[in-house]
C-alpha cells in the first residue's frame, strides 16, 4: 500500500474555490513527496538559532535596558565622570540572567513539544507496516490507529475491525463533548482513488468532499455517485478529527487529509504571543517618569553650569585653565558633551537592578506554587506546574475567569440520582431503588427498567479478544453475558449513565435484574426466561425535538416504541414513554421513515414529519435525573471567586442543556438568578432585536442578579455589528454561559473583553485542546490535568490537576506575588531617588564640575550588594496575613484590584518620601559638616570624600530599616540579610578603605571610612538622620492603622489576636 502525491488545482465552480487533491494506491512509489509535519512547536518560543537575537530584542524592548545600554555607549564614546564599567557590569549580569531564565523555561517547553513530536503511529509504507514519529505522517500515509489512542491527523475512514464498518470516537479535546461519535468508513473496490477536499479551515464542521475512483475528471459536486461507483462521497460521519480518540474498536486504517498546522484542531490554534504583566507594563510607565526627571535635572544642570560660568572667575578661575582646544571647541559640542556627562551622573535614578531583581523574585518564587502540598492532588499524583513565572503577579489582579465546562468544572462521569415512575420518587439505596411512599406495583417498575434498559445507543465491549469482530454473537456468553467484563460506550453520557444504573439497580421486590446489551440485538432477562428484542429502528436525538426513540419488535411478535424526551431541571432530566403498535401501524410507520430516509430533497423535512407522527400518543412510565459529576468544591471555588470581585464565565463546546444544567449544579447560576437567552439567531436584525429586549429587560429588573446564555452562532452576529451593545448586556450580568463554541470563538470572547475600554486582566482555564487558543489569549492560561490529554497543559502558563485549586491559586499565590512585586517596585524607585539625588544637589556646591559625591565603587555596588538581598528576600516571603484568612476571607483580593498598589497615588507616595529622604541625608550631613569640618579629636578636616561617604553610609541604613518597617512577616533569612546587608556594608568599607589595592589606579577612599568611624560627631549625625527621616513615616503608619484601616489590616489584628502565623512572625 502507498500514497503517492499530494497536488491543488482550481475546481471550476462558480467560486472558484481552490481544492485540495490527495492520491493514494498500492502499486506506485513516489520518492519525491513533501514531508508535512504532523506537530509543529506551538509553545516554545525559541530556536537554537535564534534564541540570542530573539532574546537580546526581547530584553532590549525594556525601556531600562534600551536605556542603559544607551549610557554605556555613551561612556565609552566621551569622557564621563564615572567610569563605562559602573553601567556596563549591571547591564552585561542583568542581560545574562535573564537570558539564563528564559532559555531553561523554553528548554523545559521545547522538550514537552519533542514528547507530542517523537510519538509513535503505525503508517503504511511499501505495503508494510512501519513505526515512525508522529511529526513524519505525510498527506495520503494510510496510518493505524489502535483502541484508546489519540488520531495523529485528521484522517479519511478506510476500514475498521468492526463488521459494519464503523467505530466510535470522543471529542472531548475538540469541543467539549464526552459522548461517543459514530464514524463509518468508506467502501472502495481497491487502494487506489483520490480524494478532493476544501482547502484547510478552522471551522470543525467539515463540508461534504467525495472521493473517487477514477483518474479521469473530477467534479466538484454534491450530487452523490454511489451507484456507479465512481465517486463517493465524504461527510463528518467519515472523517476523523486530530484530537479525537477512538474508543469501543480493536483498529482501523484512515489516509491521512490534513497533517501538522493544516489539520483542524491545529487551525483552531492561536499564535502564541510573548505574554506581559500588567505590573512590567507599570514600570514602564514609572520608567518613563523618571525618565523625565532625569533629562530635567541633567538639563538643569547643564544650564546653570553654563549660567554660574557666565563670569570669568568662574568660567576660568586660576587653579583650573583651559588648555588650548577646550578654547576653541564648539560650543553647541560642548553643550552637547556636558549634557551627556550630566546625564551619566546621574542615571543611577533608573534602577537597572530593578529588572534583574524581579526576573530572579518572579524565577524563585515561582518555585512555591510546586511546592504547595495544597495544590498537590494525591488520587493522580500531580502537583501545581509552573510553564513561565513572568505572569506570578497577574494571579492576583484577575478580574475575568473563563473556564471550560467538560474536563475542567465536570469529572466527565455521569450519575444516576433518582427517578420517578407514575408519580412516585425513586432513590438508590445500596443498589436497589426504593421509593419515597407507598410502592406502586411490581410490574410498573419492571416495565420502566425495561424501557431504560432497552431505549439506548449504548454499544458494549469484552475484554475477550475478538467478541464482537466479524459478527460475533454478544450473547454467547455465559448465560448470554458476561458482566464482569462489559465496558458500556454511548453516543450520550446520560445513556450510559442509565444503562449502568439498570444493570446495576433491583427494585424493592427480590427480583431478578434486567440486563442491557446492545442496540442492534437488545436482550431483557425476566423471570424464569430470557427475552430478546429485536431492534427495527432508532429514531435519531435532535437539538429540535430533543429526544431519541427505539421501535423494537417484542419476542411475542408485538411492535412498541419506546421514547426519552431529555429535559431541564437542575438534573439532566429524561421522561420515558411507550407506544405499542398494531401490524398495521406498524407498516405504515416503517413506510414513512424510509421514504424520508431515501428522499433526495428536503430530507430533513420529511423526517420530521415522519418523527412527529410517530412520536405521538405515549402512554408515560417515568422519569430520570442524572446529575454530570462535578469535580470537588467546584461550588465553594466559584462562590469564592465570586466574593473575590471575579466574574466566571463558563465557555463550552456543549449542547445549550447541558451546559445550562452543569451551571445550576456548581453554584455558577444561582435557582434565583434570571436566567436571560440569546440562543438561535439567525439575522443581524433578529440579533440586535434580543440584545436591546435583554438590555431593557435587565434595566427594569436591576434589583436582581442576571445570568446571560449565549450560543456560538448568536455570539458571531452579535459580535458581528452590535458588539458594544452585547459587551453591556454582559457586563450586567453576573455570570455568562456561551454554549456551542468553537475553539477560536472562545478566544474571541476572550479577546473581546480583554480590550473593552476597561482593560480588565483575564484568566483562561481549560483541560483540552479546544481550549488552547483561549488559554494563549487570555492574559493567564491555567491548563487542567485532566483526561483530555495533555496540550492545556503544554500551551498554559500554569497548571493544576483540579478546578478547586484556582481559588489558592489566586486568592492566596496571587495576593502574595502582587504585594511582593508591587513593593519591591516601588522600593527600587525609592531607594535611588535616595541614592541619586544628594548628588544632584551636590553640583549646586561644586559649580555644576560634574564631581561625584560617591566613589565609582560606590555607585556599582549600591544595587547590587548593599541593598539588593532583603528586598529580594522580601519578595519571596512577605505575607500580609496568614493564608488561611486569605482564603477564609475573599474579600481581602478586592484590595489589591485593579493594581491598586501600583497607581499614581502609592507612585506619587514613594517618589516624594524618597526626594524629602534624600534632602534630609544631605542637608543633615551638611550641616553637620558645612561650618566646621574639624571633626577629628587631633583637629584633622574632612574632605568631599568623607562628607559623601557619610551620606552614602545615612542612606544604606535608613533605606534597609525602612524596608525592615514595612515587612510583617520575619523569618530567619529576613533578620540575616537585613541585619547582614549592614553589617556587610561596614566591614566591606573597612577593608576597601583600609588597605592598599595594587590594581587601583588611584585610591581616594583610602583610610577614609575609618576617620569617619573614629569621629564620634559623624556618629551622632548618623543616628540623628536616620530617626528623622524613619519617625515620620512610622507615626503615619500608626495613624493611618488607627484611623483610616484597611480590610488587610483590620484582618491583620484578627489575626495577631488568633494566634499569628505558625512560623515566622509579624510585626
Amino acid at each position: 500500500l502507498q500514497h503517492v502525491q499530494c497536488l491543488k488545482k482550481c475546481s471550476g465552480r462558480e467560486m472558484r474555490a481552490e481544492a485540495l487533491m490527495i492520491t493514494f494506491d498500492d502499486n506506485r512509489i513516489n520518492s519525491d513527496k513533501k514531508k508535512i509535519y504532523l506537530v509543529k512547536r506551538i509553545s516554545r518560543s525559541y530556536t537554537i538559532w535564534n534564541f540570542v537575537p530573539k532574546n537580546l530584542f526581547e530584553q532590549f524592548r525594556r525601556i531600562a535596558n534600551f536605556y542603559f545600554l544607551i549610557i554605556f555607549l555613551v561612556q565609552l564614546m566621551i569622557d564621563t565622570p564615572t567610569s563605562p564599567v559602573t553601567s556596563g557590569l549591571p547591564l552585561i549580569f542583568v542581560i545574562t540572567v535573564t537570558a539564563i531564565k528564559q532559555g531553561y523555561e523554553d528548554w523545559l517547553r521545547h522538550n514537552a513539544d519533542n514528547e507530542v513530536n517523537g510519538a509513535p503511529v503505525f503508517v503504511v509504507r511499501s505495503g508494510s507496516l512501519v513505526q515512525t514519529r508522529s511529526k513524519n505522517i505525510r498527506v495520503g500515509d494510510i496510518v493505524r490507529v489502535a483502541k484508546d489512542e489519540t488520531f495523529p491527523a485528521d484522517l479519511v475512514l478506510l476500514s475498521s475491525d468492526r463488521a459494519d464498518g464503523t467505530c466510535h470516537i470522543t471529542t472531548a479535546s475538540l469541543d467539549g463533548e464526552t459522548n461517543l461519535k459514530v464514524c463509518v468508513c468508506t467502501h472502495l473496490e481497491s487502494l487506489q482513488a483520490v480524494v478532493e477536499c476544501q482547502q484547510p479551515e478552522a471551522d470543525l464542521s467539515y463540508r461534504v468532499t467525495y472521493v473517487s475512483q477514477s483518474c479521469s475528471t473530477i467534479h466538484l459536486s454534491l450530487c452523490l455517485f454511489c451507484v456507479c461507483s465512481c465517486v463517493r462521497p465524504l461527510g463528518p460521519e467519515n472523517l476523523l478529527l486530530r484530537g479525537a480518540r477512538l474508543k469501543n474498536t480493536k483498529e482501523i486504517f484512515g489516509v491521512a487529509v490534513y497533517t501538522g498546522m493544516e489539520s483542524k484542531m491545529a487551525l483552531n490554534y492561536k499564535c502564541k504571543s510573548q505574554k506581559r504583566s500588567a505590573v512590567e507594563k507599570s514600570m514602564n510607565t514609572f520608567l518613563i517618569i523618571y525618565l523625565g526627571i532625569l533629562l530635567f535635572e541633567a538639563i538643569l544642570s547643564t544650564i546653570l553650569k553654563y549660567a554660574w560660568q557666565a563670569e570669568d572667575k568662574w568660567d576660568e578661575p586660576f587653579y583650573n585653565q583651559k588648555t588650548e582646544q577646550e578654547r576653541n571647541s564648539s560650543p553647541i559640542l560642548k553643550f552637547i558633551s556636558d549634557f551627556l556627562a550630566f546625564l551619566v551622573l546621574y542615571n543611577f535614578i533608573i534602577p537597572i537592578s530593578l529588572y534583574v531583581t524581579v526576573e530572579m523574585q518572579k524565577f524563585l518564587g515561582s518555585f512555591f506554587i510546586g511546592w504547595d502540598l495544597d495544590l498537590y492532588h494525591e488520587e493522580s499524583d500531580e502537583k501545581a506546574q509552573v510553564n513561565t513565572s513572568d505572569l506570578n503577579e497577574e494571579l492576583g489582579q484577575v478580574e475575568y475567569v473563563f473556564t471550560d465546562k467538560t474536563g475542567t468544572l465536570t469529572e466527565n462521569e455521569m450519575q444516576f440520582r433518582e427517578c420517578s415512575i407514575n408519580g412516585t420518587k425513586y432513590r438508590e439505596v445500596n443498589g436497589k431503588l426504593l421509593p419515597s411512599q407507598t410502592s406502586i406495583a411490581i410490574g410498573e417498575e419492571l416495565l420502566f427498567l425495561k424501557a431504560v434498559s432497552l431505549c439506548h445507543t449504548v454499544q458494549i465491549s469484552y475484554d475477550q479478544p475478538d467478541c464482537l469482530v466479524g459478527g460475533g454473537d454478544p450473547f454467547s456468553h455465559v448465560n448470554g453475558f458476561s458482566s464482569n467484563h462489559m465496558e458500556y460506550y454511548a453516543s450520550s453520557p446520560d445513556e450510559k449513565a442509565l444503562v449502568e444504573a439498570a444493570k446495576r439497580l433491583q427494585p424493592k421486590k427480590n427480583l431478578p435484574p434486567i440486563r442491557c446489551a446492545p442496540v442492534y440485538s437488545v436482550k431483557s432477562e425476566v423471570p424464569f426466561c430470557s427475552l430478546r428484542y429485536k431492534l427495527l429502528h432508532v429514531l435519531e436525538f435532535d437539538a429540535d425535538r430533543r429526544r431519541m426513540s427505539v421501535i423494537l419488535q417484542t419476542p411475542s411478535g408485538n411492535t412498541m416504541l419506546l421514547r426519552s424526551v431529555f429535559l431541564v431541571n437542575g438534573l439532566r432530566t429524561l421522561v420515558v414513554a411507550c407506544r405499542h403498535f398494531s401490524p398495521e401501524e406498524y407498516i405504515e410507520v416503517d413506510r414513512r421513515l424510509n421514504s424520508a430516509r431515501t428522499a433526495l430533497q428536503q430530507r430533513e423535512e420529511r423526517l420530521q414529519e415522519a418523527f412527529s407522527y410517530i412520536e405521538k400518543d405515549l402512554q408515560l412510565l417515568g422519569a430520570t435525573g442524572v446529575e454530570d459529576k462535578l469535580q470537588d468544591k467546584v461550588q465553594e471555588t466559584i462562590e469564592a471567586l465570586r466574593l473575590a470581585g471575579i466574574k466566571v464565565w463558563v465557555l463550552t463546546g456543549d449542547k445549550h442543556e447541558t451546559a445550562v444544567s452543569v451551571s445550576l449544579s456548581c453554584g455558577h447560576f444561582h435557582r434565583t438568578m434570571n436566567i436571560l437567552e440569546l440562543l438561535q439567531q439567525r439575522s443581524d436584525n433578529e440579533c440586535a432585536e434580543q440584545l436591546g429586549r435583554l438590555a431593557r429587560r435587565i434595566k427594569e429588573d436591576h434589583v436582581i442578579q442576571h445570568g446571560l446564555v449565549v450560543d456560538g452562532a448568536s455570539l458571531s452576529l452579535a459580535l458581528r455589528e452590535h458588539e458594544k451593545l452585547f459587551m453591556e448586556v454582559c457586563k450586567n450580568c453576573s455570570a455568562v454561559l456561551c454554549c456551542r463554541m468553537a475553539p477560536l470563538q472562545k478566544a474571541k470572547v476572550v479577546r473581546l473583553l480583554k480590550t473593552s475600554p476597561e482593560k480588565p486582566i483575564t484568566l483562561a482555564i481549560g483541560d483540552g485542546a479546544n481550549d488552547v487558543s483561549m488559554i494563549q489569549e487570555a492574559h493567564v492560561g491555567i491548563g487542567i490535568m485532566g483526561k483530555e490529554g495533555r496540550q492545556a497543559v503544554r500551551n498554559s502558563d500554569y497548571a493544576i490537576a483540579r478546578f478547586k485549586f484556582l481559588a489558592k491559586l489566586l486568592l492566596v499565590h496571587g495576593h502574595f506575588y502582587y504585594i511582593r512585586i508591587a513593593t519591591l517596585v516601588q522600593y527600587f524607585f525609592y531607594k535611588n531617588v535616595c541614592f541619586i539625588t544628594p548628588q544632584f544637589l551636590y553640583q549646586f556646591f561644586c559649580l555644576f564640575s560634574q564631581q561625584t559625591l560617591y566613589d565609582s565603587v560606590y555607585l556599582t555596588l549600591y544595587n547590587i550588594c548593599f541593598t539588593s538581598l532583603p528586598i529580594l528576600v522580601y519578595s519571596l516571603f512577605e505575607q500580609l496575613v496568614h493564608p488561611h484568612v486569605l482564603q477564609n476571607k475573599p474579600g481581602l483580593y478586592r484590595d489589591i484590584s485593579k493594581n491598586a498598589l501600583l497607581s499614581f497615588r502609592p507612585f506619587l507616595y514613594w517618589t516624594l518620601l524618597g526626594f524629602s529622604h534624600a534632602f534630609v541625608f544631605f542637608f543633615g550631613s551638611y550641616i553637620l559638616m558645612g561650618e566646621d569640618t574639624t571633626l577629628m579629636g587631633n583637629g584633622q578636616m574632612f574632605g568631599n570624600w568623607t562628607f559623601g561617604t557619610l551620606i552614602f553610609t545615612v542612606m544604606v541604613i535608613t533605606v534597609t530599616l525602612k524596608l525592615a518597617l514595612e515587612t510583617h512577616f520575619w523569618t530567619w533569612m529576613n533578620h540575616f540579610v537585613t541585619w547582614g546587608s549592614i553589617a556587610f556594608y561596614f566591614i566591606f568599607s573597612l577593608f576597601y578603605g583600609g588597605i592598599i589595592w595594587p590594581f587601583l589606579h588611584t585610591q581616594d577612599m583610602y583610610f577614609v571610612f575609618v576617620q569617619l568611624l573614629s569621629s564620634g560627631s559623624a556618629w551622632f549625625a548618623i543616628i540623628i538622620i536616620v530617626i528623622t527621616c524613619l519617625f515620620p513615616d512610622v507615626v503615619k503608619k500608626v495613624f493611618y492603622r488607627h484611623l483610616q484601616p484597611t480590610s488587610t489590616e483590620k484582618s491583620q489584628v484578627t489575626d495577631e489576636l488568633m494566634g499569628g502565623s505558625e512560623s515566622g512572625g509579624r510585626i
